[in-house]
């Protein structure tokens, strides 16, 4: 039995979708990444999750119980903002103490001796008595962390919880996140615009456009084989090929750069290339007009003794083509 079943749930804002008819499921101890481009739904339906808003129509179970009208205080949840949400005038033992207040009749004693273990779990143990204007961006977000999860909740609500933190901060800190989710073994559900993020974090990731659900699915399933126009173009970079059954597409490391003697699918001029570390991104034209990237490993690439305005022989690995019927242009 899912831990968490959303079935046809409606929200509408005046003439406005937010969400149109929605499904999911989420299993129980599952990492759940809600992902997809600004206003497609995705806060809205976290919201009503926690009971924060309320569906317009269709039903909300949580651990098999109805919980479609259920307040907010009664979900047992925690939940982790953007925003950190942390009381300026309390230290970070103090946030997490205050945190439990709400929840638990414990003594104080009790109550530190848990916000203490938490806080160490986040590695903040030597940061307790130090004020959010303190700490750094990280320190604040692990903060709030550690108050959402010491309340010991039956699942944890992450909204944005990473965008507001510098690039290497954001890598480091979603591992962390992701190792705590699984020592705990705690039901999440995090919603990002960042396919990165749900990438290396989900267990499954839940793709959303235009207050719909387009696929679901473990992230290497959705990266191999999108089933979408859509969610090909806004998962990872993708090439895309008119063609009069409707559009090919294929990632650009699916591409390979042979010799002109060899067998190839097209004759590109580069435009730009783009070193980026391991792989090297190389930018061609097809006739002049069509745009068509390629990826390669930064070794391989320098022994090519290639550079812009270089003409480059093409060969598509066809069995990692995909096929769509809609003509939707990459994202």
């Amino acid at each position: 039995m899912s831990f968490l079943k959303i079935e046809g749930v409606t929200k509408r804002y005046g003439s406005q979708y937010a969400l149109n008819n929605v499904s999911v499921e989420v299993e129980r101890g599952e990492m759940v990444c809600i992902l997809g481009p600004s206003g497609c739904g995705k806060t809205t339906l976290l919201r009503i999750i926690a009971g924060l808003e309320t569906a317009d129509s269709g039903r909300i179970e949580i651990n098999g119980n109805d919980a479609t009208y259920l307040p907010a205080a009664k979900r047992n949840f925690g939940i982790v903002f953007q925003s950190y949400a942390l009381f300026p005038n309390m230290t970070v033992l103090g946030n997490v103490i205050f945190a439990l207040k709400q929840k638990s009749k414990a003594s104080k004693d009790e109550l530190e001796v848990r916000a203490l273990e938490v806080l160490r779990m986040v590695d903040l143990i030597d940061h307790v008595n130090k004020y959010p204007r303190q700490l750094s961006g990280g320190q604040q977000q692990r903060t709030a962390l550690a108050r959402a999860i010491a309340i010991s909740p039956s699942f944890l609500l992450l909204d944005e919880p990473l965008s507001a933190l510098d690039a290497k901060v954001r890598t480091k800190l979603r591992g962390e996140i992701r190792a705590i989710q699984k020592m705990l073994g705690i039901t999440t559900i995090m919603v990002t615009h960042d396919q990165e993020e749900a990438l290396t974090m989900a267990d499954r990731a839940i793709v959303m456009n235009n207050a719909t659900v387009e696929q679901t699915g473990s992230p290497r399933e959705i990266y191999n084989a999108p089933a979408s126009a859509f969610v090909a173009g806004f998962i990872g970079s993708m090439n895309f090929i008119d063609s009069p059954g409707g559009q090919c597409a294929i990632r650009p490391e699916k591409i390979d750069i042979v010799r002109h003697t060899e067998r190839h699918d097209f004759t590109a001029q580069i435009s730009t290339i783009e070193f980026r570390g391991p792989l090297t991104r190389v930018n061609g034209k097809i006739g002049g007009v069509n745009e068509i990237y390629v990826d390669l490993p930064s070794v391989e690439f320098d022994q090519m003794n290639l550079r812009e305005d270089s003409i480059i022989f093409l060969r598509l690995q066809n069995h990692e083509i995909r096929k769509f019927d809609e003509q939707v242009a990459a994202v």
